[in-house]
């Protein structure tokens, strides 16, 4: 039985919030939620970055991630950001591989890597995404198709490397669906990809990485799945755009 802390709750705003409606947002967030006992991420659009950066900076325990960012250091990317960008603008964290990006923008595990690599070297914390579709989970290849993305995006890191990635684990299937995967589903998994690094890197550094779970979590549902042994949190999508959806998610850890 591993004892890790609850460590984080993480909101991906994806493409929603202007800036003045996600100013709006984190500040009543931080109001009411008060210093949190874990941390708090923001994912926020990158219009967003530097004045949530701005808000965050002042209330201890409040981080903000980019949802994405490019490969390449710098160069004829028009609309991308670079690692450095983030980097020196205060970013803490950034959202990798996310289902989205892989799905309609073609992101592979490779790729992914490449980023991974990148923001680690910035000196950014990837927040990594994995997770199933519904024909695999049916299929009963759950295990088997998550371990290869846990094996192709991470197992190339070195420990010292991997003790400073998140990782989330996201049922596709339980995104945007209104379907949670049961507590039980997200604990086995939680602990399989925590079986997957302790044989890679060794069971201290398994035992520190932070494993959110990102399917569906609402207030109703959040502390049955925060209290599985190896689910250390969440990342939260529609439920992280409102503060009466999201305080209640940050206060059950």
């Amino acid at each position: 039985m591993s004892t890790h802390s609850r460590t984080m709750a993480a909101g991906n705003w994806k493409m929603n919030t202007t800036p003045s409606e996600g100013q709006a947002l984190a500040e009543g967030i931080i109001t009411a939620a008060g210093p949190p006992a874990t941390k708090v991420v923001f994912g926020v659009p990158a219009i967003q970055l530097m004045q949530i950066k701005e808000i965050t900076a002042k209330h201890e325990g409040y981080y903000v991630a980019a949802q994405n960012m490019h490969h390449e250091d710098k160069g004829a990317y028009t609309g991308e950001l670079s690692a450095a960008m983030l980097a020196d603008a205060g970013i803490d964290y950034v959202i990798l591989g996310h289902s989205e990006r892989r799905d309609y923008f073609g992101e592979d595990d490779h790729l992914i890597n490449t980023k991974i690599n990148k923001a680690l070297a910035a000196g950014i914390l990837p927040i990594y995404c994995c997770g199933e579709k519904l024909d695999i989970r049916e299929a009963g290849s759950h295990e088997m198709i998550v371990g290869k993305q846990i094996e192709q995006a991470l197992f190339s890191l070195a420990p010292e490397q991997m003790e400073q990635v998140v990782i989330a684990y996201e049922p596709v299937w339980a995104i945007g669906t209104g379907v949670t995967a049961s507590p039980q589903q997200a604990q086995d998994m939680h602990q399989f990809i925590r079986t997957q690094i302790a044989n890679q890197f060794g069971q201290s550094v398994a035992d520190g990485t932070t494993i959110l779970y990102g399917g569906s979590v609402k207030p109703a549902n959040a502390e049955e799945l925060f209290s599985m042994p190896d689910v250390d949190g969440g990342l939260v999508g529609g439920a992280s755009l409102s503060a009466e959806n999201f305080v209640p998610i940050i206060k059950a850890l």
